[in-house]
């Protein structure tokens, strides 16, 4: 299968390749940096630019749609309603790669949607939901975006509802935790980038919560990677919601229905990690 990942280049688009590429998958990158892996094929250009993602998607069987415009307000500490140019043009752009998709017959489109999409059940129950609570979210629960970014994953997700049910396109919205690059891919990540920036001190209260936060909340990357195979590889979803998380125990968003449906059995859990790597 042919796989265009926009945004490729990032956090989640490295994962993918990192742990997909040479299988059964080949992938190219549409990024305004070049992908780090010289084995994936590389378009620098700009997802903003219509045309140019036309001519990609079209080439494609599948489309794992990363991109987005950062946002100088309305991220994801901020709970503001603020309208924002760069707001604009990420609907905008989701849209048009939406649009792409449908205009040239493609079979598959995965959605990197996030947890900020429902991020509210996090924000009223913090920080008490990092310890362990009755707090389940899956994917019957009504969206409860908790800022801007979060409003923009569930227009995304709107989005892929529409475009599956008004064409034969299998759309897989997945609520991604937190997946991070390879020097941080462990439930300590957080905690340690926070003290190798200089937010705050090794062994502080900042510090010990980012690490019971991403108990629960971690991916790994070869973990998003699975569950974006496993929804490459399904084709029987017309669109579906799905959580991106490890097998931790503390999580509170479900992934059975993932389990059920695309057969995702994640190969790590935060519960095997009581330190960070040496």
């Amino acid at each position: 299968m042919d796989v265009l990942i926009t945004g490729g280049a990032g956090t989640i688009g490295t994962a993918i390749t990192d742990h997909l590429g040479g299988g059964d998958h080949s992938f190219t990158s549409l990024d305004v940096e070049e992908h780090p892996d010289e084995s994936v094929e590389s378009v620098v250009a700009d997802a903003t630019d219509e045309a140019l993602v036309r001519e990609h998607v079209a080439d494609a069987d599948a489309v794992v749609h990363l991109a987005r415009v950062q946002m100088e307000t309305g991220g994801t500490d901020d709970q503001t309603v603020v309208w924002s140019e760069e707001h604009l043009e990420n609907l905008r752009l989701h849209a048009s790669v939406y649009n792409a998709a449908i205009e040239t017959g493609l079979d598959t489109f995965v959605y990197a949607s996030s947890n900020h999409a429902v991020g509210m059940y996090e924000v009223e129950n913090a920080p008490d939901i990092y310890y362990g609570s009755n707090v389940e979210v899956d994917h019957t629960v009504q969206p409860r975006p908790d800022s801007m970014y979060g409003v923009e994953k569930v227009y995304g997700e709107g989005l892929g509802r529409l475009a599956a049910e008004s064409s034969e396109m299998s759309v897989y919205a997945l609520r991604i935790c937190a997946v991070r690059d390879a020097e941080y891919d462990h439930p300590y990540g957080d905690a340690e980038r926070g003290v190798d920036h200089g937010w705050f001190e090794r062994d502080s209260d900042d510090y010990h919560e980012q690490i019971a936060r991403m108990h629960c909340m971690w991916q790994s990357r070869r973990d998003i990677a699975q569950l974006v195979e496993r929804c490459l590889d399904d084709g029987t979803v017309e669109f579906g919601v799905f959580y991106g998380v490890s097998d931790n125990e503390n999580r509170w968003f479900d992934i059975d229905h993932a389990r059920d449906v695309l057969g995702y059995e994640p190969h790590d859990s935060a519960d095997e990690w009581d330190a960070p790597p040496s």
